[in-house]
């Protein structure tokens, strides 16, 4: 039978956190990007819950001019999209591409489950150079983890029991809680050191050590 390991993409495969701050240091300076960027996490989290069917490029624009708005600034005109526009060059974590790799070549199958829209989302998967078997985007779905539905959907396309089926991420709120919930084993990639809450079935420091910790969970 086969076994799928779904991904969130921006801050597990692909550095969110990086691609986000260095646009803030463009726009604000050096000096304030890292304020910029906690705004910026809490903005873009209550536009996602407030309005679940706004697209990704939207969020973008709304929680970068709410992160400025806070701090007293404006972003510069013509920048209002500047996230938008550079996240098809957001880097992709070195780990990624052997690790899921790996994966594929022991059998495992993939998919994304992202907060995104499909532009944006293809380009981060051309730029990953690794096949995924199943893509399932915000955009689509008029859906934002850690509300279910991308798991809802996931299982709706590929009929995969819960015994079969690994979740990786790095966000315990948008998709360790929601795995938890549903069920599912999990792989926590904590990539930024952070204390552990809820617990996952496992935990990697990146993803050096993926297919060994999937194979852990659903032998072949």
């Amino acid at each position: 039978m086969e076994r799928w390991a779904t991904f969130d993409c921006y801050g597990t495969l692909v550095d969110w956190r990086g691609g986000i701050r260095a646009q803030l240091a463009r726009l604000f300076g050096e000096e304030r990007a890292d304020a910029l960027l906690g705004r910026y996490f809490d903005a873009e989290a209550r536009l996602q819950a407030a309005d679940p069917g706004r697209s990704y490029r939207a969020v973008l624009a709304g929680a970068l001019a709410a992160a400025a708005g806070e701090a007293g600034l404006v972003p510069p005109a013509g920048e209002e999209d500047a996230l938008a526009a550079s996240l098809p060059s957001w880097p992709v974590f070195p780990d990624v591409r052997p690790a899921l790799a790996e994966a594929r070549a022991r059998g495992w199958r993939l998919a994304i489950l992202s907060n995104t829209d499909r532009d944006l989302l293809d380009a981060s998967v051309q730029a990953i150079g690794v096949p995924f078997d199943v893509t399932i985007v915000a955009g689509e779905i008029g859906s934002y983890k850690p509300a279910l539905r991308h798991w809802q959907v996931f299982r709706e396309r590929t009929g995969v029991p819960a015994e079969r089926h690994v979740h990786v991420a790095q966000s315990l709120f948008h998709d360790i809680a929601p795995a938890r919930e549903l069920g599912l084993a999990s792989i926590w990639v904590n990539r930024l050191g952070e204390p552990p809450g809820p617990e996952p079935s496992r935990e990697l420091a990146g993803l050096a050590g993926l297919a060994d910790a999937l194979d852990a969970l659903v032998p072949a």
